[in-house]
Order: C-alpha cells, then structure tokens, then sequence
C-alpha cells in the first residue's frame, strides 16, 4: 500500500478549495492500492479560504492545513509545503484548478513504472496567446543561456519521489528555483503534455512583478551567462568609444580648419556609456541580490497554526 503526498499553495482561493478537494478526492479514489494525505499551505489569505479548509479538514482526516503567520510570496511557500510531506511521493497542485487533478492517477501509474520525477508540461494554455508565448520565449531562453538542461513550459504540477524531495531538502535553498532544482538533481524524469484550463474563479495572484521575480530568479540560479554579457559589452562598448574617438582626432588632423566636433558626439556618447553602465549595475545586482538571500539564510515561513496533523 502506497502512501502519497499532496501539496495544494494557497491565497485568497475561497472560490476553489472546496471544488478542489472534492476532485482530488474522486482521482485519488481511482489509485488502486494507495492512502495519502493532502496538505494545503495558506499564505495568509484576507477571505474565508482558511475558514473553508477548515471545514474540509473536519470532515476529512486525510486534509492538514499550515497558515502562514504572512505573506511569504509563491515561492518560498511551496517550498516549505513540500518539507513537510511524509509520503513515498509528492504530488504538487494549484488551487485555482488550472492544474487539473484528473491526472493523478496518470502520474501515480508513471511512477510506479520506476520514475522518480513526472512533470506535466503544458502542450498550450487558455491564457492569452500573448502571455503563452511569452513564458515560451522565456523558457527557450532559459534553456539556452542555462548550464543543465531544463524543462520547458514546466510550471511545477507533477509528482516527485521521496529521493527527489531529499535531495531538494539537501539544497538548503531559502529561496529556491523550484523548476531548476529538479532539472539540477537530474534524476529519471517523464513528461506528460497537457492542455491548461482556464482559471474561472477568483483572480490570478500573479503580477509583473512575481512573472519577473521568478524569471530573474530562474535565470540567476541557473546560468552565468548574464555576467559574461556585461563584461564582454564593457569591451565593445570600450572598443567603440575607442575608434569613434579615434575616428575624430584623425578627421580633425586633417580637417583642422573647417571641422568642428559640435556637442552632440558627446552628449550621445554619455547616454550609450550611460546606459551601458546602468543595465551592468542592474545585472550585477540581481546577482548580488541573491548572494544577500543565500547569506541571510532566514527561514522559507513562519507558521501561524497547523490544522490535522
């Protein structure tokens, strides 16, 4: 008899637990030879998504429940979700339906076929074709800037044996790249495509700010290939201003009557060094930001309360 695990991250899904529940109740009634435990993590939720596991949870002894004492953001509480599991898998879920229980089964039958890791990766999405295609052009260059291989259009959903959870446990990462951690451990992988729903209820908790916090995280975590740009650009940009200057001084040699270098050379030439020294700083520091979360080492959450375990 196998022992699962299932994660579901929370916030402000009211709308959604209880439908949620109820479908991975039926998927999991459908895994033969199998008993599991679902955690949901709440990351402080402002509406009754607390109040309404809470009542699931009193009615079915399989759901635990952890409360954050906060915000901890969406990627630091998943993380922590996942530590906390004790089954031979784990299987990781939304709540806003958009990855569809129904495919558990599906997942568990892969695993058992001798898979430590099986990812669901998104075959096309409801979402606007304009954001579709952007996360595809990210993750295209994510994989050719990144020193592993990666897993493209890969949001998480999927099911990851206990040996894959160790060695994320291993990693110690207060912040982590959740995606590349799995590409970094490199274990026996199967990916299954899906088609992506579309989210029906309650909002999307993401906003250019988290798709760019993720994006950064994912491409500082992975490659030094950013870095290498700034200094080969220093070059160039050294390299040019060099010639043009060079350029200049030779014409006005010849040319010393009748030519005058006016201030638009050197107004233009500012603003590209300028400019070339701003996008540097900006890299670096992203960089810089991540060596000052690795060094601060806080905690992934603070828990408020545990409910069911």
């Amino acid at each position: 008899m196998s022992f699962l695990s299932l994660i579901t991250p929370c916030y402000n899904e009211e709308a959604n637990v209880a439908e949620l529940h109820a479908r991975v109740s039926a998927a999991m009634a459908r895994v033969p030879d199998c008993t599991y435990e679902h955690i949901f993590i709440d990351n402080a939720s402002t509406d009754e998504t607390v109040a309404r596991l809470k009542a699931i949870s009193a009615a079915d002894p399989r759901v635990k429940i952890i409360v954050n004492a906060r915000n901890f953001g969406h990627i630091r509480s998943p993380a922590h979700a996942l530590l906390q599991t004790r089954g031979e898998a784990v299987i990781s879920l939304v709540a806003d339906l958009q990855d569809p229980p129904e495919m558990i089964p599906e997942l568990v039958a892969k695993w058992r076929e001798g898979y430590k890791t099986v990812l669901c990766v998104k075959r096309s999405s409801a979402e606007t074709p304009a954001m579709f295609l952007l996360r595809r052009a990210y993750y295209a260059l994510v994989e050719r800037m990144a020193a592993i291989r990666t897993v493209q259009n890969f949001t998480g959903f999927g099911l990851y044996d206990r040996t894959v959870v160790e060695a994320v446990r291993q990693m110690d990462d207060p912040y982590p790249f959740f995606r590349g951690q799995i590409a970094e451990i490199g274990l026996s992988l199967y990916k299954i495509p899906y088609d992506q729903p579309v989210r029906t209820r309650g909002i999307t908790k993401n906003n250019f700010y988290t798709l760019y916090d993720i994006g950064m995280l994912g491409i500082t975590n992975l490659s030094k290939v950013p870095l290498r740009l700034v200094t080969a650009l220093g070059f160039v940009a050294a390299t040019l201003s060099f010639l043009i200057g060079l350029a200049y001084l030779l014409y006005k040699l010849v040319f010393w009557a009748s030519f005058t270098v006016g201030i638009a050379p050197l107004v233009i030439g500012l603003f590209f060094l300028g400019s070339v020294q701003l996008v540097s700083l900006g890299i670096i520091g992203e960089y810089v930001g991540a060596i000052h979360t690795q060094v601060m080492k806080r905690p992934l959450v603070i828990e408020k309360e545990r409910i069911g375990f």
